[in-house]
């Protein structure tokens, strides 16, 4: 017999198997659960659902939406319906909605897959309407109107036509009338207020049914916000919900890059396309396995770290690669293989959206699909 202790099968080779990709991504489901936690702390009896958009903020929507249930949310939101049909393969119970609403002639899609319309104009309820009698039942649906955003939602002229037909809500189960603030991350903007009081006038119009208007930050615009349900979004994923404040919500990704080569370079030599940085004494460079195709702009956060030392980018960004200054460490100390940061500890993803004079938002859906993910805290 064989005592002899057996090995482990190795990972299989893809392009974003940890072996072979050139950068990490790591998300922390454990923080996702504690910023929804927290969330739900400031919101008290409110429901709080989960914006799951854009492949939950580029992190992944099938697996934030898993850890979200395990916390009680059975209300979430997308923007489009294929982000839809698909959330619901990974997640078969909880109420799914379309804040886009669903495209002419795709009704039939969304009824087949179970997933909820946001009806954002009369043609859109028309179409739910005919879907739901197809049906032979009622079709649940929130209604969304333009409170003051001028993006989605029916305009105020549309809520007064839609309220003169009787038949307008045949079939339709309403389980929201919502809307959406358009300055919730700057508190003292005035139009956060007008926005509630037109919503107020609008929802009056329409059949009761629960109220939502606030989105991540307008959770912390008070309790006159809050309504029946809240949908924060960008909070979740560790983007600050209060900009002129500290941030109330944890971490959730840390992304790391592979050191590709290192090398040493004398005064005069020129760095990067365009020779834009020309070295003023003898460097020490790394050049990193990441670049503007994993979604990093040439404008965004221009340092990388190493164990709390800072390593600024020389020269520009290229598609594939960077190009660090690591003069500041021991000679030797970073090699072929080790991993440097660009978002975790030592530089936030609010960090970074301010270099590139952005939004964290931009800087957490622009990730690229290269990465090696890795989900922690499960």
């Amino acid at each position: 017999m064989n005592d002899a202790p057996q090995k482990s099968p190795p990972e299989e080779v893809t392009a974003t198997s940890e072996v072979a990709a050139g950068a990490i991504l790591t998300i922390d489901l454990g923080a996702i659960r504690e910023n929804y936690r927290r969330l739900k702390a400031r919101l008290g009896d409110v429901a709080c659902a989960g914006v799951l958009k854009a492949d939950g903020y580029g992190v992944g929507a099938g697996q934030i939406g898993a850890a979200l249930l395990r916390e009680g949310c059975d209300v979430f939101f997308v923007a489009l319906l294929g982000e839809g049909v698909a959330l619901r393969r990974s997640l078969p119970g909880p109420a799914i909605f379309v804040l886009n609403g669903i495209p002419p002639g795709a009704e039939t899609d969304a009824v087949a897959a179970d997933v909820c319309a946001v009806i954002n104009s009369p043609e859109q309820l028309a179409a739910w309407r005919v879907s739901a009698r197809r049906a032979g039942r009622k079709l649940p649906a929130a209604i969304q109107v333009d409170s003051g955003m001028s993006r989605l939602g029916m305009a105020p002229r549309d809520v007064e036509r839609v309220a003169a037909d009787p038949q307008a809500f045949d079939g339709i189960d309403i389980r929201f009338v919502m809307s959406h603030l358009a300055c919730a991350d700057e508190p003292e903007h005035p139009a956060n207020e007008r926005q509630r009081l037109a919503f107020e006038q609008l929802r009056k119009m329409l059949p009761a049914a629960p109220a939502s208007l606030t989105n991540s930050s307008g959770i912390f615009l008070g309790e006159r916000f809050h309504y029946d349900l809240a949908r924060p979004g960008a909070a979740l994923y560790g983007i600050n919900p209060t900009p002129a404040k500290p941030n109330p919500m944890l971490p959730v990704v840390r992304l790391q890059a592979k050191v590709a080569q290192t090398r040493s370079i004398e005064k005069g030599a020129g760095v990067g396309y365009g020779h834009t940085y020309q070295a003023q004494g003898p460097l020490r460079l790394a050049t990193i396995s990441f670049g503007y195709a994993d979604g990093w702009q040439r404008r965004a956060a221009s340092a990388a770290w190493f164990e709390g030392t800072r390593l600024p980018f020389l020269g520009r960004v290229s598609m594939d690669s960077i190009i660090l200054d690591i003069s500041a460490l021991p000679a030797g100390r970073l090699r072929e293989g080790d991993l440097v940061e660009l978002l975790g500890p030592s530089q936030s993803v609010d960090d970074a959206a301010g270099h590139a004079g952005t939004i964290g938002y931009e800087i957490l859906t622009s990730l690229g699909p290269r990465f090696h993910r890795r989900y922690v805290g499960s």
